[in-house]
């Protein structure tokens, strides 16, 4: 969603970063779209990625996880960047879909055939894969993860979100991490609250002891 249709349409325009390997960014990714129906905002998507913001701190890693960032993170934002760089951001919103719904909806993973199959499931064309172990538009893709974490700080992850503030001034913050995701005037209530907590200047954070991970069954 572009800056000028979200000014054509009056609507707000929510700014929202995320890395398609990340459960926790999917989920609220589904929640903001639900926000969508009850709220007058429309979402601009961007990409980010785990693999960038853990760079500086590779050593501090699990070790399992410092795999899982080496073989599996990369691929897909690669593929992810040379679609927005060729077709148009546009394209995010309806890809992020599809990925997301066959990573972690269906179990799928974020292999280099589900990534392939998540193109074909939009129409995108498959030559896209060809960007899977290098892409010239890596620049881009630093950039855009750059512009997103800058608003909230490398001590968070995915997702991040953005929207004007009364003051003109874009608010920022990570998440919320929820799950699992609600919907109608559930999702409504939560934006809300969001909002006004993200707005108070002296707000840091605020956390709640969980210990279910993300629950899909209701996507």
């Amino acid at each position: 969603m572009s800056e000028q249709t979200a000014q054509t349409t009056g609507k707000t325009p929510v700014d929202f970063w995320f890395d398609p390997l990340c459960p926790w960014a999917w989920m609220t990714s589904r929640w903001v779209l639900e926000v969508e129906k009850v709220r007058d905002i429309e979402v601009r998507w961007h990409l980010m990625s785990l693999a960038v913001l853990n760079e500086p701190k590779l050593d501090e890693l699990p070790e399992e996880y410092r795999e899982l960032l080496s073989t599996k993170a990369w691929g897909p934002v690669r593929v992810v960047i040379a679609a927005q760089e060729e077709h148009g951001p546009e394209v995010l919103g309806d890809l992020y879909t599809a990925l997301g719904t066959r990573i972690h909806n269906q179990g799928e993973g974020p292999g280099k055939e589900i990534v392939a199959a998540a193109l074909k499931d939009v129409g995108l064309p498959e030559s896209l894969m060809d960007h899977w172990d290098d892409t010239p538009y890596e620049p881009q893709l630093r950039a855009s993860h750059k512009e997103g974490i800058d608003k909230v700080g490398q001590e968070v992850g995915t997702p991040v979100i953005a929207v004007p503030g009364s003051d003109g001034e874009q608010i920022a913050f990570f998440g919320p991490v929820v799950t699992p995701a609600p919907k109608g005037d559930e999702a409504g209530k939560l934006w809300d609250g969001t909002l006004m907590v993200a707005s108070i200047p002296g707000f840091y954070e605020i956390k709640r002891t969980r210990t279910a991970g993300p629950d899909f069954s209701n996507l």
